[in-house]
């Protein structure tokens, strides 16, 4: 049965900022896993705050981080403009001190954390992994990849990535190197890429590229791999 979950906004320090985020826990007492959560480029619009809900009622507390400070896109050119427009250092920061957040609550004391990221998102739960040694996994929806073992190296959980073999942005031929890559350097990594499934398929309101089956399948791999690496 899916955890009855409580959901409020919720506010942390970065460096001299104050950042905004959707936090989605079970409501019962005791303690649980936590999941950042990273947005696409939209923003932190209803889905991933429904993302979010969604691994509550799994058993995790997640944290969903507002990179863009409040501003959320409905067009892709505007979207465009704003993942352009975010400097890297300080998204990072944010991510960096949102993990401490989520690390530091009273509801995942002692358990293990993860990163979940979908499209810019899924670019950023790869840059957290290389930059949070205490994650214990790591989500990578049809986000940006690198391949460069001077990067890679710095990964010390297990990471699962999940994409389309009809993705014009991330071929399947840079999802295979990112994936040897990883395998070389003896990283734990679990590659899956769907069929016919092209850019953002795993998002309903992606309605030209919506792909329900594939997206359905890669919850329930994403859910097996969260309950293998973090618990819940």
């Amino acid at each position: 049965m899916p955890y009855k979950i409580e959901t409020r906004k919720v506010r942390f320090s970065s460096g001299a900022d104050t950042v905004q985020a959707y936090l989605a826990a079970p409501a019962q007492k005791g303690t649980f896993p936590g999941i950042v959560v990273i947005h696409e480029w939209w923003g932190l619009n209803d889905w991933v705050k429904g993302q979010a809900d969604a691994l509550a009622k799994e058993g995790y507390v997640a944290l969903a981080v507002d990179l863009y400070r409040g501003r959320v896109a409905t067009e892709p050119m505007e979207a465009h403009e704003l993942s352009r427009a975010l400097p890297e250092d300080r998204a990072l920061r944010d991510l960096k001190a949102g993990f401490e957040y989520l690390r530091r609550l009273p509801q995942t004391r002692g358990k293990k954390l993860g990163v979940i990221g979908w499209c810019m998102g899924g670019g950023w739960s790869l840059t957290l992994a290389m930059n949070e040694p205490r994650l214990s996994a790591c989500v990578i929806y049809y986000g940006r990849l690198l391949t460069e073992e001077s990067a890679l190296k710095r990964i010390t959980c297990p990471v699962l990535g999940i994409f389309g073999d009809s993705d014009r942005g991330i071929p399947v031929e840079l999802v295979r190197a990112f994936e040897s890559e990883l395998k070389r350097l003896r990283k734990k990594v679990e590659i899956h890429v769907f069929t016919s499934a092209g850019h953002a398929f795993a998002n309903p309101n992606n309605q030209r590229g919506y792909n329900q089956q594939a997206a359905e399948k890669a919850w329930q791999i994403t859910l097996n791999f969260l309950r293998q690496t973090l618990g819940g």
